[in-house]
C-alpha cells in the first residue's frame, strides 16, 4: 500500500495564507498614501498654480497698460516746456501793457524775440549780418540754440521814441543775447545795455542778474 503524506503541504498553505495576512496592512497603506497625495494636488497645488497663472495674466496686462501710458506720455516734456514758455512770455507782455500803452507791433516783435526759434524782423543785410556766412559780424551773430526762457521782462517804459526795457536773466550771457536781437529788429535802434547786478533770490537760494536795456522804438 502506498502512502502519501499531506501533512507538509498544509502548513505551507498555511504559511502563504499568513503571508497575505500580512501584506494586506501594506497594501492599504500605499494606497493611503496615494490617495493622501491626490488629494494635496487636487486641493492644495492646483487651487495655487491656478491662482499663480491668475498673478501673471494681472502683471501681464499691467506691463502692457504701462507701456500703452508710456506711448501716450511721447512729447509730454516738451509740450510742457513750449506751454511754459508761452506761459512765461504772456505773463511778460502783460506785465508790459500793465505799465504802459505800447504799440502792438512792439508787443509782437518782443514777443516773437522772446519764442524759442524765432528770430526778430530783420533786412536781409542784417540777417546776413547775424548769420555764420562769410558777411556775418561776428559782434552781431547770434547764438542758435539761445533759450529765451532763460530771460524774463518785468518793465518797459518809453518816452519820446527811447525806451527802456528791464527784467532778469539766468546769466549775464542771456542778456547780451537778447540785446543782439533787438539790435538786429527793424524795430528798435541804439540798443545799448545799460548795466545790471545779480541778485539773490531769497526764494529758491539761488541768484539771477538784473538788467536794463535801453534805446530807440522805430515806429
Amino acid at each position: 500500500m502506498i502512502r502519501i503524506n499531506l501533512l507538509p503541504q498544509r502548513r505551507l498553505r498555511g504559511r502563504a495564507s499568513a503571508s497575505d495576512a500580512s501584506a494586506r496592512p501594506l497594501l492599504v497603506g500605499v494606497i493611503g498614501l496615494a490617495a493622501a497625495a491626490a488629494a494635496v494636488v487636487v486641493l492644495v497645488d492646483r487651487p495655487k498654480r491656478a491662482r499663480l497663472a491668475e498673478l501673471n495674466e494681472a502683471n501681464a496686462q499691467l506691463q502692457s497698460d504701462i507701456q500703452a501710458k508710456k506711448r501716450q506720455l511721447v512729447g509730454y516734456d516738451e509740450l510742457k516746456k513750449s506751454a511754459e514758455e508761452a506761459d512765461e512770455r504772456y505773463k511778460s507782455i502783460q506785465r508790459l501793457i500793465g505799465a504802459k500803452v505800447v504799440p502792438a507791433h512792439v508787443l509782437h516783435e518782443i514777443g516773437e524775440i522772446l519764442t524759442t526759434s524765432k528770430y526778430p524782423t530783420m533786412t536781409e543785410d542784417m540777417a546776413r549780418r547775424t548769420g555764420n556766412g562769410p558777411d556775418s559780424d561776428p559782434n552781431r551773430r547770434f547764438q542758435a540754440d539761445w533759450d529765451p526762457s532763460h530771460v524774463w521782462l518785468s518793465g518797459f517804459s518809453d518816452s519820446d521814441g527811447l525806451f527802456r526795457l528791464e527784467g532778469g536773466a539766468q546769466t549775464e550771457s542771456d542778456v547780451t543775447q537778447l540785446a543782439k536781437r533787438l539790435a538786429a529788429s527793424v524795430y528798435f535802434a541804439d540798443v545799448t545795455p545799460a548795466g545790471g547786478e545779480r541778485i539773490p533770490d531769497s526764494t529758491s537760494g539761488s541768484s539771477y542778474f538784473k538788467f536794463t536795456i535801453t534805446g530807440k522804438v522805430v515806429y
